[in-house]
């Protein structure tokens, strides 16, 4: 228990001081008029009220994320507790807030052109991409698994029925203005996430908490499938941490945010609550097993429950049995709305977030419903023909792209915030905010696409060659910018160098 309380206190710390000094090196403006305002479409610039955009962000961010990565990650033991704690407030929480606002200070600008205008026009061409097959492959994976979970409770209505209707509904959310549909029921959903959430918490404190995993458990792998704890943990924990696909949601919010000033608790805040959530759902999963009559403690009994339900998703299973257990009917109520709206209501922002990256990219304005469908038709008929490719091989593959695409992002706020610096004299070291968190997620994600067994799987002898290339690539990025800022800071008024 000492060590869930613990965390937890921590993250709302995080929140309160770390937070306020991300703020601060941003140098906010909240006199400068934001995009919402300047930019008024009525379609994706709609001012919103700040309550309800955290909300919608949380949501955006959160899905299936924090909950299955959360209990999958548990399964390497108690250390999962000091990544998504550390991960969320000093990686996860400065990768949201500087996507979110450099987008704000980029007239709401999605993703690929913000990491664009600090990393040049060839990462820019790359981001296009890496970002729109991230979002296809998200579409796709949180569109089949809902469908695939609501036959298994509905069995009348065919797999691909509900494929077609949860469609249906993707289509709908991208095309419509955001205040009508995801403005208007993303609120209830996101609060629906939150109170299944401390309601779990409640319960677990209550009656559980003796049988709570403990750092004094040690910190060693606890995985019996032979994969490293680094960097497999720090990818299957991605959104309870830090994940590539908020960048891609937070420009959403940053078309509908009135004022600078928000942009904490919006953007970091709801960083933050996801941390929180991930955080229960770890020490629920580790807990919830526990049989001490038999020798099982915590995770130990969460291995044996796995090794019973072989081939089935273990994630979901957990998710069924502690909700329905520790809530009762009302707990079988939320988990079926956590793991088949959630994902679902991620999946469609996705597919919004799509739409605007191809519309950024052809200057094309989406403010008239024909210019949208334009955009919009060629990304349905992208998403719907992935559904018929194996749902695993798309997962394995999101979760490279995921990760990576944070490393891109993380290394364009350190390029934007030391520009921040030597232009306006303060805060001239604020880029260090992010820099370490790029260096450590650029060797995560390097080691992990060669270790991974959806990677290049080198074989447990070879380990070190993988890690031994992702330290080399890591010292690359480091000189590169080390080269690139020394020339900046000695750059003729006006002169831009990347």
């Amino acid at each position: 228990m000492y060590t869930f309380v613990i965390s937890l206190i921590l993250l709302v710390v995080g929140y309160l001081i770390y937070g306020k000094v991300v703020e601060k090196v941003f140098q906010i403006d909240s006199k400068r008029t934001t995009p919402a305002i300047e930019q008024q479409d009525g379609v994706d610039y709609v001012p919103l009220p700040a309550w309800r955009i955290f909300l919608i962000q949380f949501l955006n961010i959160a899905g299936l994320g924090p909950i299955f990565g959360a209990i999958m990650g548990i399964f390497f033991g108690p250390s999962a507790f000091l990544w998504i704690v550390f991960g969320t407030i000093f990686a996860g929480g400065v990768h949201d807030y500087l996507s979110g606002m450099m987008s704000v200070r980029k007239q709401g600008a999605s993703l690929p052109e913000i990491v664009g205008s600090e990393l040049g026009m060839p990462v820019r061409q790359f981001m296009r991409l890496l970002s729109l097959v991230l979002l296809i492959l998200l579409t796709t994976t949180f569109m089949s698994g809902p469908a695939a979970l609501l036959h298994g409770l509905v069995d009348k209505v065919s797999f691909r029925i509900w494929l077609l209707i949860i469609f249906g509904y993707y289509m709908l959310a991208t095309l419509l203005p955001i205040d009508k549909l995801i403005g208007q029921f993303y609120p209830v959903f996101g609060a629906v996430l939150l109170f299944m959430g401390v309601g779990i918490m409640v319960v677990m404190l209550g009656w559980h908490g003796s049988q709570m995993p403990e750092l004094t458990d040690g910190l060693y792998n606890r995985q019996t499938n032979g994969l490293p704890l680094f960097p497999m943990m720090f990818v299957s924990i991605a959104c309870g941490a830090i994940s590539g696909f908020h960048g891609t949601q937070s420009p959403l919010m940053a078309r509908c945010i009135t004022n600078e000033r928000q942009g904490r608790w919006i953007f970091y805040g709801a960083m933050v609550a996801e941390g929180i959530l991930a955080l229960i759902w770890a020490a629920a999963a580790g807990t919830f097993f526990a049989d001490p009559e038999n020798g099982l403690y915590g995770i130990d009994g969460l291995q044996a429950f796995a090794a019973e339900h072989q081939g089935e998703n273990i994630a979901a299973l957990v998710v069924d049995r502690v909700a329905r257990s520790w809530l009762g009917v009302v707990g079988g109520i939320l988990a079926i709305i956590g793991v088949i709206a959630a994902p679902i209501t991620s999946g469609d922002t996705a597919l919004r977030s799509a739409r605007l990256i191809v519309a950024d990219f052809l200057h094309l304005e989406q403010k008239t419903i024909w210019k949208r469908l334009v955009i919009s038709v060629p990304l349905f008929a992208m998403v719907f023909g992935m559904t018929f490719v194996n749902f695993d091989v798309v997962w394995r593959y999101f979760s490279w792209t995921n990760q990576t695409l944070a490393v891109f992002t993380l290394w364009a706020g350190t390029v934007f915030l030391f520009k921040n610096g030597v232009e306006t004299g303060k805060v001239k070291y604020g880029w260090l905010m992010s820099i370490i968190p790029a260096l450590f997620m650029t060797m995560v994600s390097v080691s992990y696409i060669l270790i991974a067994p959806e990677g290049f799987h080198f074989a447990p002898q070879m380990r070190w060659v993988g890690y031994l290339v992702a330290a080399v690539v890591t010292v690359f990025c480091l000189m590169l910018f080390a080269s690139w800022a020394k020339k900046y800071a000695k750059r003729k008024p006006l002169e831009t160098y990347y």
